[in-house]
């Protein structure tokens, strides 16, 4: 339908505008550097900032001075000399004119950038035992800094909002990130150095999104998206329009709800919803586990006087992507699984009598729905009166995601756009001084997993490239989410665990924390960040620190045949391998070379596990753990689980 195009547009154009503004530079010191801030120790320390063209910046630092020339537009960068870890410090900035800013209390350590999607956002008010863990937060020699949550289009000097270092404490820990700030803990209790840690995270985020316009471009098939984006920073309400169009023909093929938006649709067989809250809430069958399409439909009965004017409806939020209708015609969507929808009805929209409300839901994973409560949804007429939408709500299932496959998202889009979340967060912290990156991530990316193969060490690559090279990066594999199977089969989850395995065995300054036995089957964020930020600090005492600690789980080192035993050897294994629970190790599978798997017994050794083969004859590959929620029994003697992985047999 024509309005529903010109809505879409609309929509996006306003979508992407907030992101594509710069912040203002902030004067002399750039964002990054405050009161409170870590800077790296035992390396020359970068600092830069703002001027006039030309001015000439001094640098004052515990007895050295240095100095730096802004350049024509304004930007001035320095390197203050390597320094041993200790403070507190001041760092001053003086400008030609007299201008002066001062920080206090800075120290000299090791700064850890922690990155990801949601599970690396999740806070410590939130995990396993808050309450213990944010009481206990305080300790001064431990630093923090949230960086802003703002895409863009473009690479960006400066955060998108104000931002500030702030010492460990319940007030500071409590809405920071849990995985990185337990890691943290772990590692100056350890070290014994000042340390800082910066949360640059966001929930659903894409790799692509976290990777620069030139490390996308060098990795190839992605110049029409990135074109895309660049013609979105100059022209919004174009590029938009012509996304639209491509929204339009996505859920033209593959909804088969396409026009359940018509006002005139008889819905009264339609189910109507039980309860407010996720639909897998709802104790339907055919809801418990269900991601794809669903269609929402109501009515809302308005006067003439009511009627007239422009109007804005409120839904609440939706999980994940929404397109919303009123009267037939399009009037907002958003692809976010927590904001609440708020929509402007154009005038002529509305009319008296009954006007119908028709919402279709895209869930990708996790809960899904109208999950709001009643009172979120509701009517702003234009005199600023409210008429509530609480009448019946009735819903049909479209098509399952299974059917549907995943549904293209705006290359600029917050997320799961191309290169936004570098531009927004990564850019303005480029070449601050680190010690290495930890990163949880990759739910995002199930539905493409043999690419991220390749997506996630170029994403590596471009960081330490700006960074620098061969710094520590600590992988999160993914943990243990969805049903169990009682037979073998493909995983995209466990695709993604093969390929941050990979990525790993060929690099050999990253590290796996391999998380396959801290999750919860039906919850996509569990609450165990002990865990988690336990392994990283292992890894990093390992990859970083050069400790002699058995840093990770067994791993394997490969397969071979005879007969009818198959031998797994491993590495990492400590004293030895270990089985909980059981006498036999679990979850092994032999794959014929057509594809065919099938669970197959097995027996533990100190560093091996031998396979039954009996009547299998030869078996190209064999898979350990290979599904989305795997139940997994094969630990090191130092208590960390074996990572999941599918290899060959020689």
């Amino acid at each position: 339908m024509k309005p529903a195009l010109i809505g879409l547009a609309v929509f996006f154009a306003s979508a992407g505008a907030a992101a594509a503004q710069t912040a203002a530079p902030p004067p002399l010191l750039a964002q990054a550097f405050t009161d409170h801030a870590v800077l790296q120790r035992g390396a020359p320390i970068p600092v830069w900032g703002w001027a006039k063209a030309g001015e000439t910046v001094s640098l004052d630092f515990d007895g050295q001075t240095v100095q730096a020339r802004a350049d024509a537009s304004g930007r001035w960068s320095a390197r203050l000399a390597a320094h041993s870890a200790g403070g507190p410090f001041e760092l001053t900035a003086r400008g030609e004119a007299g201008e002066t800013q001062t920080l206090h209390d800075l120290l000299v350590g090791d700064v850890w950038l922690c990155s990801g999607q949601s599970n690396m956002e999740f806070t410590l008010r939130h995990a396993t035992n808050a309450d213990v863990e944010v009481g206990a937060s305080a300790n001064d020699q431990i630093r923090l800094i949230h960086i802003p949550k703002v895409s863009a289009a473009t690479p960006q000097s400066g955060f998108g909002a104000p931002t500030a270092w702030r010492p460990a404490g319940p007030a500071s820990a409590a809405d920071f990130s849990a995985a990185c700030f337990l890691m943290g803990k772990e590692l100056q209790a350890d070290q014994h150095i000042p340390i800082g840690l910066i949360d640059a995270s966001w929930g659903g985020s894409d790799v692509r999104a976290w990777m620069s316009p030139e490390a996308l471009h060098r990795f190839g098939g992605y110049d029409d998206d990135l074109a895309i984006v660049r013609r979105h920073a100059a022209d919004p309400v174009g590029a938009a329009t012509a996304w639209s169009l491509v929204m339009e023909r996505w859920y033209k093929a593959h909804d088969p709800g396409f026009h359940w938006n018509d006002p005139a649709l008889d819905d009264s067989a339609w189910a109507t919803t039980p309860a407010a809250g996720y639909w897998e809430g709802w104790g339907v069958p055919a809801l418990a586990r269900f991601d794809g399409i669903v269609w929402y439909r109501t009515t809302v009965t308005l006067t003439a006087e009511q009627a007239k004017g422009e109007a804005t409806i409120a839904l609440g939020p939706a999980d994940d992507m929404d397109t919303s209708f009123v009267n037939g015609v399009f009037v907002g969507g958003i692809d976010s699984w927590n904001a609440p929808r708020t929509y402007r009805v154009p005038a002529g929209v509305l009319h008296a009598g009954v006007n119908s409300i028709a919402v279709r839901v895209l869930d990708t994973g996790g809960g899904g729905g109208l999950w709001g409560q009643p009172k979120d949804r509701f009517l702003r007429l234009a005199d600023g009166s409210s008429v509530p939408i609480n009448g019946t709500w009735r819903w049909r299932i479209a098509a399952p995601l299974t059917q549907t496959g995943p549904a293209p998202h705006a290359p600029w889009q917050d997320a799961v756009g191309m290169v936004t979340l570098y531009n927004g967060l990564i850019a303005p912290l480029d070449g601050y001084g680190l010690k290495g990156f930890a990163w949880y991530q990759g739910e995002q990316n199930i539905s493409n997993a043999l690419e991220y193969r390749r997506l996630l060490p170029a994403m590596i690559a471009d960081w330490r490239g700006r960074f620098g090279a061969d710094l520590p990066f600590l992988i999160v594999q993914l943990a243990n989410f969805g049903p169990a199977v009682s037979q073998p089969g493909e995983s995209d989850w466990a695709a993604v665990r093969e390929a941050q395995r990979l990525t790993v065995e060929h690099d050999l300054r990253t590290g796996l924390a391999v998380a396959v036995d801290v999750g919860q089957r039906y919850d996509i964020h569990p609450t165990d960040k002990q865990d988690v930020g336990h392994r990283l600090a292992l890894l990093a005492r390992h990859i970083a620190y050069g400790e002699a600690v058995t840093a990770s789980g067994p791993r394997p080192l490969g397969a071979s045949q005879a007969g009818d035993r198959i031998t797994i050897r491993f590495a990492d294994v400590a004293a030895g391998l270990v089985v909980y629970g059981a006498a036999r190790p679990i979850g092994f599978e032999a794959c014929d070379g057509a594809g065919h798997c099938r669970f197959v017994d097995a027996t533990v050794g100190k560093d091996q596990v031998v396979l039954d083969a009996a009547g299998l004859g030869p078996v190209a590959k064999v898979r350990y753990a290979w599904a989305d929620s795997p139940v997994v029994n094969l630990y090191n003697s130092e208590d960390l689980p074996a990572t999941p992985f599918e290899i060959e047999v020689r």
